[in-house]
C-alpha cells in the first residue's frame, strides 16, 4: 500500500486552514487540502501494515489503506468507489469526524505522526464530485414493502439510503424545515457548507427516497398512522434532550442550552446569507433571536458543541468569550496508562474555535447566575478535577456573564416519541434496541437514540447496520401487510 518506504520519506502534512482572523470574519469552510502532488506523497505514507489497526479505529471499517493505495497511484474514480463501500457520506465525515482512525494509525506510535487520513478522505469525494461520479442508485427493482424513517441526521438518511438501494420504499419523515438534523441545525457552515447536505438530499430523492418535512412524529402524525402506512419503522430521533444546570439563577434570561444558539444561527445564515455564504462577512443577528454581540459569553462545556458556540460568538462580535470545563486539564500528550495506542488518547487539545480567541479554564464547577433583567454574572468554584469533583474553599470567582450557553451533552432521546411507538428504554434513558429491533415487533432504531450521543461515524454505521437488520426482518415475514396491499394493486 502506498510507497514502499513512504512513510519514511514524506512527513505528515496537515490540512491547511485559513488564517483564524481572516476566516472570523465570514461563513465560509476554512479548512482544505493540499495540493494533488503533496496530497499523493500524503497517501504514500501509508505503510502496509501487517494490522491495519485504522480499521479498528474506524466504526464503519473504512478500507483506509485500499484508497491510500489508489489516490497515490492516481486512480482516484476506483478510489471513491472503494469508499462508498462503507461510507454513504464521505464528504461529511471527512469534514466532522475527530478520526479515530488517526489515533489508531500504527505511525501515530510517533505521537503526531499519523497518516493524513481525513484530508484524503475529503479529497477524494470532493473530486468525485467535481467529476460527476457520483451519480444515483435507484433499485433495479422494488421488493412492495415499505419503512418509514423518522428523522433525518446521519443515521437516518444512511439507514433510509440503504433500504431503499434494497429496493424498498422508504419515506422519511423529519420535523424540521429541512432535512440533515442537527447537521444542518447544529453544525456552523464554517465547518460544513449546507450545499454538501442538499446535494446528497438530492441524490437520496433521485434514488427514490420520499421526504415529509414539518411533520412532528406523535403529533402531527400518529405512530399507528405511520404504522397502518409502513411495514417497518426505524427512529433514528438522535439524542436531543439537552443536560441541564440546575443552579441558582438558571431561569435568568440571557442562559440558554448550546443547541437553541446554534440551530438560530445556522438559521440565521442560511436565511440572510443564503447562495452568497461562500463569501459573505459577518453581520448581526436579527432582533429577537439569542445574540453574542458585544456580551461577555460564557460557554459551559468543552466538546464540540461548546466549540461551535464559541467559534460563532467570535463571527457575531463577542466582548468576550469564556469557555470552561467542569474536569480537570488532561494531560498535553498521550499516557499510555490512560488510553494506550490504538485506543482514542485522553490528552490536552485546542480546538478551532479557541485558536480564534477566548480563554479556556479547567476544573471548574458553576455555583449560580445572578443579574437583574438578564444574567449580568457568573459565580464558580474551583474543582478537583476529577470526580465526584469536590469543590476547593477559598476559590469563590464570579465573572461577567450576559450570555451563558449551556454545553455539557445530551442525556438521550424525546422521550414521548419512545412512548408513542410504545418501545422500551435502557437504564440511560436510550432505546433498548440491542439488535437494533426494539421492544416493540417492526420498529427498530439506530444512532444517538440507540447508543446515546456519539460521532457522525457512529451515526452512519448504526444506520447501515439497522438498514441490515430491517432487511433481514423483512426476510422472515414475507407476507407484510404493506407488502399483501402492494401486490393486489399490481395484480389488480
Amino acid at each position: 500500500m502506498g510507497k514502499l518506504g513512504g512513510f519514511l520519506r514524506y512527513g505528515r502534512v496537515a490540512a491547511p486552514a485559513r488564517d483564524p482572523a481572516e476566516r472570523i470574519g465570514d461563513y465560509r469552510e476554512f479548512t482544505g487540502t493540499v495540493e494533488l502532488p503533496l496530497l499523493r506523497e500524503q497517501a504514500a505514507r501509508c505503510m502496509e501494515c501487517g494490522v491495519p489497526f485504522c480499521h479498528g479505529g474506524c466504526p464503519l471499517g473504512n478500507f483506509i489503506p485500499e484508497w491510500n493505495d489508489l489516490v497515490y497511484r492516481d486512480r482516484w474514480r476506483e478510489a471513491i468507489e472503494q469508499l462508498h463501500r462503507t461510507n454513504n457520506f464521505p464528504e461529511l465525515t471527512g469534514r466532522l469526524c475527530p478520526a479515530p482512525c488517526e489515533a489508531a494509525c500504527v505511525l501515530e506510535l510517533r505521537e503526531g505522526d499519523a497518516v493524513t487520513i481525513k484530508q484524503i478522505e475529503v479529497a477524494i469525494v470532493d473530486r468525485a464530485w467535481d467529476e460527476g461520479w457520483i451519480t444515483p442508485q435507484p433499485p433495479r427493482a422494488r421488493t412492495g414493502r415499505s419503512v418509514a424513517v423518522v428523522g433525518s441526521g446521519p443515521s437516518g438518511l444512511a439507514c433510509a439510503q440503504q433500504l431503499n438501494r434494497r429496493g424498498h420504499r422508504v419515506v422519511v419523515y423529519e420535523r424540521d424545515e429541512a432535512g440533515g438534523g442537527l447537521v444542518r441545525f447544529g453544525v456552523p457552515d464554517f465547518k460544513l457548507e449546507k450545499r454538501l447536505v442538499e446535494r446528497r438530499l438530492r441524490q437520496l430523492e433521485d434514488e427514490g427516497v420520499e421526504f415529509r418535512y414539518d411533520v412532528d412524529v406523535g403529533v402531527d402524525v400518529s405512530a399507528d398512522e405511520l404504522r397502518d402506512e409502513h411495514d417497518a419503522v426505524v427512529l433514528a430521533i438522535g439524542a436531543r434532550v439537552p443536560r441541564d444546570l440546575p443552579v441558582p439563577g438558571r431561569e435568568l434570561d440571557g442562559v440558554h442550552y448550546a443547541m437553541e444558539y446554534l440551530v438560530q444561527r445556522n438559521r440565521w445564515v442560511a436565511r440572510e446569507l443564503g447562495p452568497r455564504v461562500a463569501g459573505a462577512p459577518a453581520a448581526p443577528a436579527p432582533a429577537g433571536t439569542i445574540s453574542a454581540a458585544d456580551r461577555h459569553v460564557v460557554v459551559i462545556g468543552g466538546g464540540d458543541t461548546g466549540a461551535d458556540c464559541v467559534a460563532n460568538a467570535h463571527r457575531e462580535g463577542a466582548a468576550s468569550v469564556t469557555q470552561i470545563e467542569l474536569v480537570g486539564e488532561p494531560p498535553p500528550a498521550r499516557r499510555d496508562d490512560l488510553t494506550p495506542w490504538p485506543a482514542w488518547p485522553m490528552k490536552l487539545r485546542t480546538s478551532y474555535a479557541l485558536e480564534e480567541g477566548g480563554d479556556r479554564s479547567f476544573s471548574i464547577t458553576t455555583t449560580a447566575f445572578s443579574g437583574d433583567a438578564g444574567v449580568e454574572r457568573i459565580h464558580w468554584r474551583e474543582n478537583s478535577g476529577v470526580p465526584p469533583f469536590d469543590e476547593i474553599p477559598g476559590t469563590e470567582t464570579e465573572r461577567p456573564a450576559g450570555l451563558v450557553l449551556l454545553a455539557m451533552g445530551f442525556v438521550g432521546p424525546e422521550p414521548g416519541v419512545l412512548a408513542a411507538f410504545d418501545v422500551a428504554a435502557d437504564d440511560r434513558g436510550n432505546v433498548r434496541a440491542p439488535t437494533y429491533a426494539t421492544s416493540s415487533d417492526g420498529v427498530f432504531a439506530a444512532g444517538d437514540a440507540r447508543r446515546g450521543q456519539s460521532l457522525i461515524v457512529w451515526a452512519i454505521a448504526e444506520g447501515r447496520k439497522c438498514a441490515e437488520a430491517v432487511d433481514r426482518w423483512f426476510a422472515t415475514r414475507p407476507g407484510t401487510p404493506v407488502a399483501r396491499r402492494a401486490a393486489a394493486e399490481r395484480r389488480a
